[in-house]
């Protein structure tokens, strides 16, 4: 999923010999590559684009993933469009989930609360 001039001479050695081994994988790598853009810079305008060339001819393994989206359209528009994110908020819940999975079953619920409000 990194940029083509970020890869090393080894990386465009072994993504062209995958690329060259199975026909699906150039179609799948250029529509990944191609939603990774549309996602990083935002584009919402090629959204719709992107979709019906997905559907059209995707790889079969990909061809679902355009319907998911096509879904909740208007969540994924957003998504592309506003300025916030729930970054902070997921990396909070993940936080918090470790710590609980580090805990179960060995620590009361007030162990547990004051690790969570107290910050590492």
């Amino acid at each position: 999923m990194l940029p083509r001039e970020t890869l090393t001479d080894s990386q465009n050695k072994r993504l062209l010999q995958v690329r060259l081994a199975c026909p699906d994988i150039p179609r799948a790598c250029d529509l990944a590559r191609a939603f990774a853009d549309l996602v990083r810079h935002q584009r919402e305008y090629l959204l719709l684009e992107w979709i019906r060339q997905a559907e059209q001819d995707g790889p079969k393994p990909m061809k679902g993933f355009p319907g998911f989206l096509r879904q909740d359209l208007d969540a994924v528009i957003a998504g592309l469009t506003l300025p916030w994110s729930s970054g902070m908020v997921e990396g909070h819940v993940n936080r918090v989930k470790t710590l609980k999975r580090a805990m179960y079953g060995r620590a009361s619920f007030e162990l547990l609360r004051t690790r969570i409000l107290t910050q590492p």
